[in-house]
Order: structure tokens, then C-alpha cells, then sequence
């Protein structure tokens, strides 16, 4: 068990004071047995007028905020705390059945799962079928939990991951192509790759805990993070995080499941006033451990003049 504690704080910031529409927060963890939420709270500026809570068609908690002030920023704070338990996910214990891919969900299961079963992006040259095919070993008998892993490591090692400043996620086909992308770029890409494969997948929007103080650990932190969940009969929901090649829960923490990346925005809303009026906007986001203090003490008891040496992330998604 890991405790953690996450802060998430996006500022948008405009010319002159403007007023604003509906937002929708998607910041709440979901409560599970491999993560339980100790604390949660919400700060807003300016204050809303009104502020409730509801759970949207997949369960995940989302805030609904409005506003009756104008203002030239709008500041989103979001404090978190959890219990993280780390699951042993290479061990698959799935269904006899499922060991061995192909296989076919069981006429129970089928019915909820076709839709995460279901392509989301045009692919009428069979792009990424071909492509995923090349890790099922010229379509004999595979091990299933073989297959997934090798796919997840193979797009961690062969992608480069980078950072981009424009909004939306790159088509699975253009990932493809450039051999690049962000960390939801890459989870669209394994997500259309499995359901190419006749499997169900979903996407996965949350944070990312990198537990190394010189910053080699873990890619995405600094912004929100994502990945992707496959189903596997007798295993259930089992996530996967190609950007960082991690299969199970370990460093990640949930916040939002939906069948497309659009139902799991952390932050969306409106505003009203001149387009030259946006000024711009920052995101920033930090998951600590309280251990996480005690290693820069120790570092910095034998590092010259108590300096310590830390990456500095980037803010953008």
C-alpha cells in the first residue's frame, strides 16, 4: 500500500473579464479495492454559483460547475489523497478458455462489451489490423497475456513519446505513421489495435505517481495521464500503459473510464466574450508519496549546500 496525495491546478486567463458557461470536472478518483480515496477537495475562483455531483453512464464521478461572475481567470484547484495498492497483473488469471488467443467472450458478457468491442477511427486500408497482426505470430495460437504484454513494450520501445501543445489526440493511423505521440495518442493506438483484435478496450484518464527523484522515472506526469483497460474473462478490467510499458495498476491512478477519450475530458466548459480576449492557460500537476520527502532529505544531507537537483516537468498534456 502507497500513500499519495495529488494536485491538480489548471488556470485559464483572459485580456478583460468574461463570463462563463457550464464546466464539467473530471478530477475525483474512483474508489476501488486498489485504490481508496482518503480526501477530496475542490477549490474554484472564482466561486461558483452552483455546484453539483453526479456519475456518468461509466460510473466516473463528475462535478458540474456554473457560474454567475465575470472574471479575467478562471482557477481550478483539486487536492486529492488515496491508498494505492499495486496489483500483480502479469499474472492473468484468466478464464481456462481465454488463456490462448483467439477466444470468444461468453454470450453473457458479450452484450455489455460490444460496444468497447466497437472501432472508433477509419481505417479503410486495414492499417492497424496489419500492423497488430504481427504480434500474433502469423495468426496461430498465441498465449494471450503474451500477446497484450509484448504489445504494450512494443509501442513503448518503438514510439517516441512527445509532448504536443495542440488540443485533441492524434487518429491511431497517424501515430502510426509519425512513430510518435502523447500518452493518449499512444493508449488510442493499442485501444483500436486490440479491438482490431476482436477484444474489448476502454480508455483510462487519470495521473501518473513517478517515484524517482532525478526524473528518469516515469514519461506524463506534470499533466494528466492516460492509458487503456482490456477485458479478460476471469481477470476483469486489466490496464495497460503502453507509453510506459506498465501492465496493472502499479504509479497509476484512476480517474475517468469511458469507451472514447471524449467522455473522459478532465476539464471542459465555455466562455463568452472576444476571441482575442483567451490569454492562455496552464495545467499543473503533482502526486507525492510522503517517502517522496524523506528521500530529499536524505538527498540533500549529502549533496553540497543542500542543493538538490530535480526534473522539472512540463505543464502541457
Amino acid at each position: 500500500m502507497t500513500l499519495l496525495a495529488v494536485r491538480h491546478v489548471t488556470t485559464y486567463r483572459y485580456r478583460q473579464p468574461v463570463s462563463f458557461g457550464e464546466h464539467r470536472i473530471m478530477f475525483r478518483p474512483r474508489d476501488s479495492y486498489d485504490q481508496r480515496l482518503l480526501d477530496a477537495r475542490i477549490d474554484i475562483s472564482p466561486a461558483p454559483s452552483g455546484l453539483r455531483w453526479i456519475h456518468d453512464v461509466f460510473g466516473n464521478c463528475v462535478a458540474i460547475a456554473r457560474f454567475a461572475k465575470e472574471a479575467s481567470e478562471l482557477r481550478f484547484e483539486s487536492n486529492i489523497s488515496l491508498d494505492h495498492v499495486p496489483s500483480n497483473a502479469p499474472d492473468f488469471h484468466m478464464e481456462d478458455y481465454a488463456q490462448t488467443y483467439p477466444f470468444a467472450y461468453s454470450a453473457e458478457e458479450m452484450p455489455d462489451l460490444m460496444r468497447t468491442m466497437e472501432r472508433q477511427y477509419l481505417d479503410p486500408d486495414h492499417q492497424i489490423h496489419r500492423w497488430v497482426q504481427k504480434f500474433t505470430h502469423g495468426g496461430r495460437p498465441t498465449r494471450t497475456g503474451e500477446l497484450l504484454m509484448t504489445l504494450t513494450y512494443a509501442i513503448k520501445e518503438s514510439f517516441t513519446y512527445n509532448r504536443r501543445s495542440e488540443t485533441g489526440i492524434q487518429d491511431p493511423i497517424t501515430t502510426l505513421r509519425l512513430n510518435r505521440g502523447t500518452c493518449r495518442d499512444f493508449a488510442i493506438l493499442m485501444i483500436e489495435a486490440v479491438r482490431a483484435l476482436g477484444l474489448a478496450a476502454r480508455f483510462v484518464s487519470g495521473y501518473i505517481y513517478s517515484p524517482s527523484l532525478d526524473g528518469s522515472g516515469h514519461v506524463g506526469g506534470g499533466s494528466t495521464h492516460a492509458w487503456c483497460q482490456v477485458y479478460l474473462p476471469g481477470a476483469g478490467w486489466v490496464e495497460f500503459d503502453p507509453t510506459n510499458g506498465i501492465i496493472g495498476n502499479r504509479d497509476l491512478i484512476r480517474i475517468a473510464v469511458a469507451r472514447d477519450p471524449r467522455q473522459a475530458v478532465p476539464l471542459s466548459g465555455t466562455w463568452m466574450g472576444e476571441p482575442s480576449d483567451f490569454d492562455g492557460m496552464t495545467v499543473e500537476v503533482s502526486v507525492t508519496s510522503p517517502k517522496d520527502a524523506a528521500q530529499r532529505r536524505a538527498v540533500s544531507s549529502i549533496v553540497p549546500d543542500n542543493k538538490l537537483l530535480l526534473a522539472n516537468p512540463e505543464s502541457a498534456p
